[in-house]
């Protein structure tokens, strides 16, 4: 097997070949099969061109934990690559993953809140004057009359 080929399963068919039919099957959509193709692809190659069925929650887990903690990744794209190992698994493999352990998640970024208070709206608008103010005054739900 070359350095760019990826393993073939047990019955000789192409791996991603059936993870495709599995997704078509189910009626994933394009940019599904793309994304579960590419984090099939990096997992195998991360862990030194070994076939899956060869690996199981150690080897997925250290996948995970590689793209949050060296990769940088964002918690939606550690999201993405975990969920495309467990349908990898449970119905291309048909060996369904334990718990995965103590697995290190990306951070989810904190939200600023979208809605400010009334008193956070009367401190806002004390520090403007003139236009500025009537302008941000008629803003908000406040009578501009």
């Amino acid at each position: 097997m070359s350095s760019r080929e990826l393993p073939r399963t047990p019955g000789g068919v192409k791996l991603l070949a059936r993870l495709r039919n599995e997704l078509r099957a189910r009626h994933y959509s394009p940019r599904t099969e793309r994304a579960d193709f590419m984090w099939v692809r990096r997992f195998v190659r991360f862990s030194g061109m070994r076939h899956p069925t060869d690996m199981r929650e150690q080897e997925v887990n250290r996948f995970l934990t590689h793209l949050a903690v060296q990769r940088r990744v964002s918690a939606s794209t550690q999201t993405q690559a975990l969920s495309a190992l467990l349908f990898l698994y449970r119905h291309v493999l048909q060996e369904p993953l334990a718990d995965l352990g103590a697995l290190a998640r990306a951070r989810r970024p904190r939200r600023l809140p979208v809605v400010m208070t009334h008193e956070e709206v009367a401190a806002v608008l004390a520090m403007m004057e003139g236009p500025t103010w009537l302008v941000a005054s008629c803003s908000t739900d406040r009578d501009c009359g």
